[in-house]
C-alpha cells in the first residue's frame, strides 16, 4: 500500500544510518530526492548511496556530508569524479549488463530505491520512462521503493512499468525532465562522421552513444535504408532518421521494427516523441547489453568513442591516465556482440587529438594508470577524421602504421619515431 506524502522531505524521511540506496539515474536521476535525501543525511551516519550516472546530484557531493554519506559509482558524472579522484567516493568497474546482475543475485544489497516516474496510469502502473538501465533490478529487490511522481515523466513501453502498490512512498509533483542540449558538431567530427558512415551498410543494425561524434554519425547516413536500432541509449540526433525512416528496423532479428534502448536523453522533443510510443522498446539493460541478445541482431554494428587509443589497439575509455573520468559502461559489450554477430562489425570513433589540438589521443602507450575498457585482441575498426584503420588480425608493426596513417599529421613524425624505438 502506498503512502503520499506533500513533499520530497517528508518522502525521504524514513531512511535509516547504514542503508544501501540505489538512484535512478541519467535524465530520470530524481533531483528533489536527492536534495531532500542531502539534508537528512545531516543527521545519518553510513549511507551509501549507488548510482549510474547522475544528473544535477552536486548536492550529493556536499563537503558536510563527508563520513555520513557515500557515494559507490557504477558510471562517474560531473558530480562524483572530483570525489572519486580524492578518495571521497567508490567507482565500481564494472560491465553496464553485468551490473543488475549484482543486485539480483545479491552481491549488492539495495535497502531503498529512490525513482522518478509518470502518474500511475488506469490500471495502477507507473513508467520509469527516460531511464529503465539498472533501476528496473534495484526495483525487483529494493526492501522499499520511494517515488517522485512527476506527471512530465515520459510513459516509456518495454520494462518500464512499476505497480503502484509497489511504491511504499510516494509524493507527486510537477519538475522539469533533465534535458540534454545536443552538442555542436565542429568539422572534425563531421569528418568522422563520414568516415563511420562509409562502414555503415544498408540494413544495418547500430548502437550509437551521445555526444558530437554519434550525432556526426547519425547526420551522415541520410541516404542509407533499412537501418535498425539496437542500443545503450540514444538522443535527439536519431530522431530526423526515424522521422525520414532511414530507421525502420525492418531488417531485425529481434524486435523487428521497433527501437530497442534501456535509457535515453536528449530536449524535450525527444521526450515527446518517446511519450506512449509503441515504436519505443525501453529495455532491462541486463537483457539489451547481453552479448548474446546483442549477436542475434544480422548486420550488427557497434560505435564507440574512446579517450585514448595506443599504437597496438588498446582502448581507454574511462579514464584520463589514473583519474577516472566515466565509466566501463556498455562498451566491450556491444564491441563483442557485434563483432559475434553474422556480418557485424565495431567500431571505435575519436577525434585524433584533445586540449584544443595539442594533445594527440593515438598514443605510443597509454598514459600511466589508464584503464584499458577494450583490449587490443577485440578491435576491430578505428576511425579519426583522418581516416579509419582496420586492426583486426594485424600485427603490431601493422597496427602500429595504420594507426599512425589516421593520427593529426603533427604527431606523425613523433609516433613514427616511436616504432622505430619499439623495432616496429
Amino acid at each position: 500500500m502506498t503512502t503520499f506524502v506533500s513533499s520530497a522531505e517528508e518522502a525521504v524521511a524514513s531512511i535509516r544510518s547504514g542503508q544501501n540506496i540505489w538512484v535512478h539515474s541519467m535524465a530520470a536521476s530524481p533531483v528533489l530526492l536527492l536534495q531532500a535525501l542531502a539534508k537528512h543525511a545531516l543527521d545519518l551516519q553510513g549511507l551509501t548511496v549507488m548510482q549510474m550516472h547522475l544528473e544535477h546530484a552536486e548536492a550529493l557531493a556536499d563537503p558536510a556530508l563527508y563520513g555520513r554519506l557515500r557515494n559507490r559509482v557504477f558510471f562517474a558524472s560531473s558530480s562524483t569524479r572530483d570525489l572519486i579522484n580524492n578518495g571521497l567516493a567508490d567507482y565500481v568497474p564494472v560491465f553496464l549488463s553485468e551490473i543488475p546482475r549484482l543486485l539480483r543475485q545479491g552481491y549488492q544489497s539495495v535497502d531503498v530505491a529512490l525513482v522518478q516516474v509518470s502518474p500511475p496510469d488506469r490500471h495502477g502502473f507507473c513508467s520509469l520512462g527516460v531511464s529503465v538501465e539498472v533501476t528496473r533490478a534495484a526495483c525487483e529487490v529494493a526492501k522499499k521503493i520511494i517515488a517522485h511522481i512527476n506527471p512530465n515523466m515520459p510513459r516509456s513501453h518495454g520494462d518500464s512499468y512499476l505497480a503502484l502498490s509497489d511504491i511504499d512512498v510516494a509524493f507527486e509533483q510537477a519538475a522539469d525532465v533533465i534535458e540534454h542540449i545536443p552538442y555542436p558538431i565542429t568539422p572534425d567530427m563531421e569528418a568522422i562522421g563520414r568516415q563511420v558512415a562509409e562502414l555503415v551498410r544498408d540494413g544495418d543494425c547500430l548502437q550509437l552513444g551521445i555526444g558530437g561524434v554519434p550525432d556526426a554519425v547519425l547526420a551522415c547516413l541520410g541516404d542509407h535504408r533499412h537501418l535498425g536500432i539496437h542500443t545503450e541509449m540514444f538522443s535527439d540526433g536519431l530522431l530526423p532518421l526515424l522521422e525520414s525512416g532511414v530507421v525502420d528496423n525492418s531488417n531485425k532479428n529481434i524486435h523487428p521494427g521497433k527501437v530497442v534502448a534501456t535509457f535515453v536523453m536528449g530536449t524535450r522533443k525527444l521526450y515527446d516523441f518517446v511519450d506512449d510510443n509503441p515504436l519505443i522498446r525501453m529495455l532491462d539493460v541486463q537483457y539489451v547489453n547481453n552479448i548474446a541478445t546483442i549477436r542475434k541482431n544480422r548486420q550488427m554494428v557497434s560505435i564507440n568513442s574512446a579517450i585514448q587509443v595506443d599504437l597496438t589497439g588498446q582502448v581507454c575509455s574511462d579514464s584520463i591516465g589514473s583519474r577516472i573520468y566515466s565509466g566501463v559502461g556498455g562498451q566491450l559489450d556491444f564491441v563483442l556482440g557485434a563483432q559475434l554477430a553474422e556480418e557485424g562489425r565495431s567500431i571505435i570513433a575519436l577525434p585524433s587529438t584533445a586540449v584544443g589540438g595539442t594533445v594527440s589521443r593515438i598514443v605510443p602507450y597509454l598514459s600511466h594508470g589508464a584503464g584499458v575498457v577494450t583490449t587490443r585482441a577485440h578491435v576491430d575498426y578505428i576511425a579519426t577524421e583522418y581516416g579509419v584503420a582496420r586492426l583486426k588480425g594485424k600485427s603490431l608493426d601493422e597496427r602500429a602504421r595504420a594507426l599512425i596513417a589516421i593520427s593529426h599529421p603533427a604527431f606523425r613524425e613523433e609516433l613514427n619515431a616511436h616504432t622505430m624505438r619499439m623495432g616496429q
